[in-house]
């Protein structure tokens, strides 16, 4: 059994909210956290991002994506 860091916890956190909140399917929520660094961002940000609500996390990671376009 694959033991997850508390990053890759908060990672699959953050992408099955963007997931749903964007009303996706995983493969493509997946696809896009991969093709912007989402996974990067959410690692390099984790002290400070997993103290903040859903909400909140799901719009900076809108705000980042639309930026990384």
């Amino acid at each position: 059994m694959c033991k997850l860091t508390k990053i890759e916890r908060f990672q699959l956190f953050c992408l099955e909210s963007f997931k749903n909140a964007a009303d996706i399917k995983a493969s493509a929520a997946f696809q896009l956290f991969k093709q912007t660094a989402v996974f990067d961002y959410l690692a390099n940000g984790y002290e400070v991002l997993h103290t903040q609500g859903k909400n909140f996390i799901i719009a900076d990671i809108k705000d980042y994506i639309l930026q990384r376009k």
